[in-house]
């Protein structure tokens, strides 16, 4: 890395961290309910429990938690899925586009519902305006706002001895909805249209082209089949276009809810690369922060529901660590080149005449250094928009966000889904370290026993299973390897980054991999949904049997979780559990991948 990247990644942190902390004392307080915006708003909480027959005075078991969540979140499948059958016959479409297929549209109400917002489609030639906003957009906020009412039950359960309940689903929701997303939502809306990003209901326009370009096209007949000469050769025609069509849309709507959700279903096709999405480097800038703040503010607000901000700093320093990292490292390997083209005499250094290293796939307008920070946000936080073609990273470049993903996302990670996933990687910590050195391990005044450990074994383990399960199938089967456009390691690669993003919630891809056929839609679609909700009912379990448990006093031999030694103990339980896994994968992919490089081939 040179000065530049390293000051770029430096201030980024910097604005970050100072960020986290007015935010989450604003987000505590809005659980809690001692906020005055929640005061202000409680005659329209009032009026939507009434409509909806909620008692917000009653909280719930975890088990009645569970219940609410899922069926909560099985009905946004099917109105979605519904919506996206129907759109052809719907206003707000003024593009007329038709239904999505059956295996499609279960599979993107799958995806958007779980958070996940992996897109097999061109969104600008499927979905219509209604569709996107109505369908698409609401999801980003329940989805996001599910994650997080999920960890708040969990520090809930941490918080509070000898209870029954862990919160109230419903007022939970309607609260970080109202509270906490929207207000946000339109903050970063505001801020990306005044950087040229687009919100609009026109239809798309048709513009003439700077130079008109010719090109040799088929000759149809009257029925549109091609016609050949009298020894059967295709007859072509010049074909001149001089207009392009533009897309428009509300898009900076729906892009400050994806960036804040970490949802990352892009309005257009290129996502955060596209010049409506993201036009320039503070917009650039704002999506990555968007994506982070809200992750990096719950590890405080664990500190301070626990009323221990020690605790919640220690988890903060250990997702801080492991991004650093993983950003020195991702534009390290991009700014390095290919070594192929360093041995034919190319010039691949950074200088004043040009940005260097390995620039395909990536915007000019944002180079190396935002690209490779934008690739670990996005990965680290599950959020999956993108600002450049995975496709074309380097074989370690590739390897950074692959593995992030595969860590369970947890290095900031989703809303709540990133910060359950860490607390439970600090239970397994202390867990390994009670066995260490001969006592029951507790964490935060808990006993961490067997019915806890069994559950955060669920939370580890599932998400591996989904992914090498739903790889092995792919590369197996006929229908898996006809998805394949690039044959050995990076194709193994491909396959292994979709499954992996599927079942871990994140929804980026390396887009070599053609995904939109029915084989990959119900593959995939299982993989997200036991991802995102096989998790998440053990989390809540979790949260209702410390909930149960008496607060445990500090005494001398109780493990410190606040310090130094803790954050190195659990940053090596989230690297050797998470990442020991996947090492066989990694090394058929991108292991053999960059060794090919290397070596020229």
């Amino acid at each position: 890395m040179n000065s530049n990247n390293v000051l770029q990644t430096v201030i980024f942190l910097v604005v970050l961290l100072a960020a986290a902390v007015p935010v989450a004392r604003y987000l505590t307080r809005v659980m809690d309910g001692t906020s005055r915006v929640v005061r202000f708003g409680g005659p329209l909480e009032r009026v939507l429990y009434r409509i909806a027959g909620v008692d917000s005075s009653t909280e719930m078991s975890w088990k009645h938690y569970a219940i609410a969540t899922i069926a909560f979140n099985v009905l946004g499948v099917l109105v979605l899925y519904l919506l996206l059958r129907v759109q052809g016959w719907l206003p707000g479409n003024p593009q007329a586009f038709g239904p999505m297929s059956v295996d499609g549209a279960f599979n993107t109400a799958v995806s958007f519902v779980t958070n996940t917002n992996w897109q097999d489609y061109t969104p600008e030639q499927t979905a219509g305006y209604l569709t996107q906003m109505l369908g698409l957009t609401v999801q980003n906020f329940l989805s996001a706002a599910t994650g997080i009412v999920v960890v708040i039950a969990l520090i809930r359960g941490f918080a509070r001895h000898t209870a029954k309940t862990i919160g109230n689903f419903w007022v939970d929701i309607t609260r970080v909805t109202l509270y906490v997303l929207l207000p946000m939502s339109v903050i970063v809306a505001g801020l990306l249209m005044s950087q040229g990003v687009i919100q609009n209901f026109k239809a798309y326009q048709d513009v003439p082209t700077l130079q008109t370009t010719t090109y040799a096209a088929p000759k149809l007949d009257a029925q549109g089949n091609p016609v050949k000469d009298a020894k059967g050769n295709a007859v072509t025609v010049d074909t001149k276009v001089t207009t392009q069509t533009i897309a428009m849309g509300p898009v900076a709507s729906q892009e400050a809810i994806k960036m804040l959700g970490t949802n990352g279903g892009g309005f257009f096709n290129a996502n955060s690369a596209h010049p409506y999405e993201n036009p320039t480097p503070f917009s650039n800038f704002l999506q990555i922060f968007s994506m982070l703040i809200i992750p990096a503010a719950l590890a405080l607000v664990f500190g301070r529901m626990i009323s221990d901000r020690k605790q919640g700093i220690a988890v903060l320093a250990v997702m801080t660590i492991a991004f650093a990292a993983c950003v020195v490292g991702e534009i390290s390997a991009e700014q390095a080149g290919n070594p192929t083209l360093t041995s034919l005499n190319v010039d691949q250094s950074a200088n004043a005449l040009q940005s260097g290293g390995n620039m395909e796939g990536k915007e000019t307008r944002f180079g190396i250094a935002q690209s490779g920070i934008f690739t670990v946000a996005t990965t680290a936080a599950s959020c999956g928009a993108i600002d450049n073609t995975h496709d074309s990273l380097t074989p370690l470049g590739g390897l950074y966000p692959m593995l992030l993903i595969q860590l369970g996302e947890v290095i900031f990670g989703g809303v709540g889904s990133g910060m359950y996933g860490m607390l439970v990687f600090a239970m397994l910590a202390v867990f390994v370290a009670g066995l260490m050195i001969g006592r029951t391990p507790e964490y935060v005044g808990k006993k961490i026993e067997a019915y806890e450990m069994k559950m955060v074994s669920i939370v580890v383990l599932l998400t591996p299973l989904l992914v090498l399960v739903g790889t092995s199938i792919a590369v197996l089967s006929d229908a898996g390897k006809a998805g394949i456009a690039n044959p050995g390691a990076h194709g193994f690669s491909e396959i292994l980054y979709a499954f992996s993003s599927a079942a871990n919630n994140n929804g980026s891809a390396f887009a070599g991999l053609t995904v939109s056929t029915p084989f990959y839609n119900w593959l995939t679609a299982i993989a997200m949904w036991f991802g995102r909700f096989g998790s998440l009912i053990p989390v809540l379990a979790i949260a209702g049997s410390l909930a149960a448990k008496k607060r445990l006093a500090v005494t001398g031999g109780t493990l410190p979780t606040h310090g130094p030694l803790f954050v190195v103990l659990l940053l090596g339980t989230v690297l050797l559990v998470g990442a020991l896994t996947y090492v066989p994968a990694l090394a058929l992919g991108p292991g053999v991948e960059h060794l090919m490089m290397i070596a020229g081939h």
